[in-house]
C-alpha cells in the first residue's frame, strides 16, 4: 500500500472536514452518492444525467450573469490560495511514497489485490 496520491490528500482538505477526510483516507472506504452529499463531497445528488446537465446549465447561467472581471478575480484568488498548498502536499506525498516502494507491505498489497485476497500487512 502507498499513501493516496494523484492529489486527493492535497485537495480534499479544501472540501471535507478533517474527520470525514481522515475516515475515508485511513479506511479506503467506498461511499455512496447520498453519503457524499451529506459530508459535502458533492454539492447535490440529482436523479439522472438529464437533471444533472440541467442543473449545470442553470449554475453556469447564474455565473455568466455576473461581471466577468469579478468572476475571473474570484476564481484567481481561490485558485492561488489552493495552488501553493496543493504543490507542497504533492511533494510531501511523493517523498512518503518513494519510501514505500521497497516495502514488504507494498508487495503484499499488490499480491493480495491480484490474488483477490485480504492483505496481511506487517508494517515492513
Amino acid at each position: 500500500s502507498i499513501v493516496a496520491d494523484v492529489g486527493s490528500l492535497a485537495r480534499l482538505p479544501f472540501i471535507l472536514s478533517d474527520g470525514h477526510l481522515r475516515e475515508l483516507a485511513l479506511t479506503g472506504k467506498d461511499i455512496d452518492a447520498a453519503r457524499a452529499e451529506r459530508i459535502g463531497l458533492v454539492n447535490e445528488v440529482l436523479p439522472d444525467a438529464d437533471a444533472t446537465l440541467a442543473a449545470a446549465h442553470a449554475t453556469a447561467a447564474e455565473i455568466a450573469a455576473n461581471s466577468p472581471l469579478v468572476v475571473r478575480g474570484i476564481k484567481d484568488v481561490l485558485d492561488e490560495q489552493r495552488t501553493a498548498a496543493v504543490a507542497a502536499s504533492l511533494r510531501y506525498v511523493a517523498a512518503w511514497n518513494s519510501a514505500f516502494l521497497p516495502s514488504h507491505d507494498l508487495k503484499e498489497g499488490i499480491s493480495a489485490l491480484l490474488a483477490k485476497r485480504t492483505p496481511h500487512f506487517t508494517g515492513d
